[in-house]
């Protein structure tokens, strides 16, 4: 169904439609003609409301979902007054506090993305997702450490500070001087550098024949580098926080619908994608229902917006996931003001 234009409806119509949307993402409960004719100034007879409404419905912005119930925004309904009708209210000053305090730039950049986003959930009583920037690893120090005869744990300390173990499967024969050798190797030689930085130097020093190692010490080195090099390509570059929120008194009544958007929650390379979409977007960017399959069935949303680096290149986007229902105009600016945030702390 095409959505119709807001500048084709009358203020009557206008005004009726607006006060149904809000008193429904305030409520959770589909609005009826009386509870409309209850609004000061309105000065209409709840027979004119019905009228009103019902030619929002045939319209396909309002519906009724059982026959004596009031109606509830259609999913075109709530895209036409996002778009168009809705107000957003700026984060109070303690909601950016929540938001800030959370951003630091002490310790592993995933610690302060990580808690941004639990802090955003918390505040929105969505579920907060963020996408972490797809960053080389710089090394600091690497060591070897023997597991059993065809087993190595690779121990990489980045400059963070962050350390990190992979396990490297090697041959019988190698013995512990290659793994000594290995380790001071990367150590002394390829400090500082990222991880493909370090496999180019790998490279063009045993072409020039200056890396000083033997077979076994070569291999060792490569395949430690490698296997941090394609977990950092696999690796799970998406944060969730807060899908307890999603399960609250309002939910109790929609438990399928809860359900099914938990299991969708599930599936970090899915969610990665649509988020990733609204990687282009100038500022937030919002998805309702059905507008993105992933969240099809369960009826929800996504609220999400890019954050940039120094340069002003995007290298991630948080947000949030919730049902249809969501309080856009305070949840829209708070998005844009957690991206804003993480923007600075790129930088």
């Amino acid at each position: 169904m095409s959505q119709t234009p807001i500048n084709e409806l009358n203020d009557r119509t206008r005004t009726i439609f607006r006060m149904v949307v809000e008193s429904y993402l305030d409520s959770g409960t589909p609005v009826g003609s009386r509870t409309i004719s209850k609004f000061a100034g309105l000065n209409l007879s709840p027979a004119s409301i019905r009228n009103v409404m019902q030619d929002l419905e045939e319209a396909g912005l309002l519906a009724a979902p059982h026959t004596s119930a009031g109606r509830m925004p259609t999913e075109t309904g709530l895209r036409l007054f996002v778009d168009g009708m809705m107000q957003a209210a700026e984060p109070s000053a303690e909601e950016r506090r929540a938001i800030e305090s959370q951003i630091t730039g002490d310790g592993p950049i995933e610690e302060a993305l990580a808690a941004a986003t639990s802090a955003l959930s918390g505040l929105s009583a969505c579920a907060g997702v963020v996408l972490v920037p797809k960053r080389d690893a710089v090394l600091k120090a690497f060591s070897f450490a023997r597991l059993s005869a065809t087993q190595v744990l690779a121990i990489m300390v980045g400059t963070d500070n962050s350390v990190e173990n992979r396990v490297v499967s090697i041959d019988p024969a190698v013995s512990d001087s290659a793994l000594v050798e290995a380790s001071n190797y990367i150590s002394a030689r390829l400090s500082g550098l990222t991880l493909s930085e370090a496999l180019s130097r790998l490279d063009s020093e045993i072409r020039a024949e200056k890396a000083e190692l033997d077979n076994a010490s070569e291999k060792l080195v490569r395949a430690g580098l490698v296997v941090w090099s394609l977990d950092a390509n696999d690796r799970p570059v998406l944060i969730v926080r807060g899908q307890s929120n999603l399960i609250d008194e309002a939910a109790a009544a929609d438990l399928d619908r809860v359900r099914q958007l938990l299991d969708e929650l599930e599936s970090k390379e899915e969610i990665a994608r649509l988020v990733d979409s609204a990687r282009e977007a100038q500022s937030t960017r919002i998805f309702i229902g059905s507008e993105n399959n992933l969240f099809s069935l369960s009826g929800s949303s996504v609220i999400a917006a890019p954050y940039r680096e120094a340069g002003g290149k995007v290298v991630g986007v948080v947000g949030v996931i919730g049902p249809t229902r969501l309080n856009y105009a305070r949840i829209v600016p708070m998005v844009d003001f957690t991206a804003q945030a993480l923007s600075r702390l790129m930088k």
